[in-house]
């Protein structure tokens, strides 16, 4: 029982580190991105989105345009943090009200340990053109790309590992990111 007891307490006392660690990630309001449209703006509140930051000051990242379902249609891809989770939304449009969510993931895992003793957040998106995808493809193998004709976005654990998104056949497909 003694045992228990203590378990339980290092848990809860791990649980509370996990939970004041979250608090101290850097988050932005939709409100910090003034060029993006007012449709995707919309549903970004209506989901009561925070776009997390991969930095404690800086510019704003985890908002990202590009041609991600075909080329020529301008959409958006944004990292949305809700109830301790993100995920990315890709918007076909400037005015899409169901974009599609892909790859969630709870916010605590993509926090690291500085070497100043703090905690950051580590996860970035960004749109890859075909030379990205197919230089990770030949440098790290992976699955074989199809034709690549638009963008795909790189959903990066910062200083580890990548893996790129890639509109094909009416669906998502992951391909070999950053190794």
């Amino acid at each position: 029982m003694r045992e228990l007891l203590v378990l339980m307490s290092l848990f809860c006392a791990l649980s509370a580190c996990a939970a004041d660690s979250i608090k101290t990630v850097r988050r932005l309001r939709v409100e910090d991105y003034p060029d993006l449209p007012s449709g995707v703006a919309a549903v970004l509140h209506s989901r009561h989105c925070t776009i997390p930051q991969p930095n404690k000051d800086g510019p704003a990242r985890n908002v990202i345009p590009g041609e991600f379902f075909r080329r020529g249609q301008k959409g958006w891809a944004v990292l949305c943090s809700t109830g301790g989770k993100s995920s990315i939304l890709v918007f076909r449009t400037n005015d899409d009200r169901s974009p599609d969510e892909i790859a969630e993931s709870p916010d605590n895992h993509f926090l690291i340990d500085t070497p100043q003793g703090g905690t950051v957040y580590s996860r970035e998106i960004s749109a890859v053109d075909r030379e990205f995808i197919l230089r990770h493809y030949h440098a790290y193998g992976g699955p074989k790309p199809p034709p690549i004709d638009h963008n795909g976005i790189d959903d990066a654990f910062l200083e580890k590992a990548s893996i790129t998104w890639y509109w094909h056949n009416r669906g998502w497909m992951q391909l070999q990111g950053a190794d």
